[in-house]
């Protein structure tokens, strides 16, 4: 579906985003998500997609995953222009983030207040597809297989998918902007323990870089995002 398709058949309408990219108010030309999803996908049936992740894919290898539970919440907009600095065909994208790119053909932005992290929710501009999967089986490779059920693997494997899958890969699956980190050898090799949970939770004060801060990830959580590294250490 391009921009004019989607423009046409998705109610259209003027949104206002507190924009964290931005770090100010913006206003864009939007089509909602669930309508968005309704024309690429038709009618979801809950139980045959059932722990199903959407998979939103940019043009620079950013891949990321959100449940199908958090995508279909209301506040999701598929934004294709500025809506204050659109002229006729030209959308008037402003460039956007530490790097200064062009957002286009789509942005993907939330209107409520607890939906502005990035982290739990889905922001991904340069957008060019959207697609339906599990998890599992879009990145098999990826899973700490063989480990106890509930055990740290599995709790920081949750996280990875979460938090880290959009950058990077688990044995080449994955998202591509960020480093591999399995595969030839693991982060946790190479790294010490200490560091590398220090670097996930504030990479800035390490070095300039795209890769954004967990600050929500508490001392449990990176021990289980560890325990997860090391199971797939073993897993190549």
């Amino acid at each position: 579906l391009d921009r004019v398709t989607l423009e046409r058949a998705c109610q259209a309408v003027t949104v206002t985003i507190e924009d964290a990219y931005y770090g100010r108010q913006k206003h864009y030309r939007a089509c909602p998500l669930a309508v968005v999803l309704a024309l690429g996908f038709g009618a979801i049936d809950s139980e045959a997609t059932d722990g199903a992740d959407v998979f939103f894919r940019a043009r620079d290898g950013y891949v990321k995953p959100a449940s199908l539970v958090r995508v279909r919440e209301v506040g999701g907009y598929l934004a294709f222009a500025d809506a204050d600095r659109m002229k006729g065909d030209d959308p008037g994208w402003e460039p956007i983030d530490r790097r200064q790119v062009d957002p286009s053909p789509f942005y993907l932005v939330w209107t409520g207040a607890e939906q502005s992290d990035a982290n739990r929710y889905p922001w991904p501009y340069q957008l060019v597809a959207i697609e339906l999967a599990a998890f599992e089986t879009r990145y098999p490779h990826t899973a700490p297989s063989g480990e106890p059920e509930g055990s740290p693997p599995w709790r920081g494997f949750a996280i990875f998918q979460r938090d880290c899958a959009a950058c990077h890969a688990i044995n080449g699956e994955g998202g591509s902007v960020g480093p591999e980190l399995n595969v030839p050898r693991s982060i946790v090799e190479y790294r010490a323990a200490d560091q590398l949970a220090a670097f996930v939770r504030d990479p800035q004060s390490f070095r300039y870089t795209s890769m954004p801060p967990h600050p929500g990830l508490g001392d449990a959580d990176l021990d289980a995002l560890l325990a997860y590294f090391r199971a797939m250490s073993q897993r190549k």
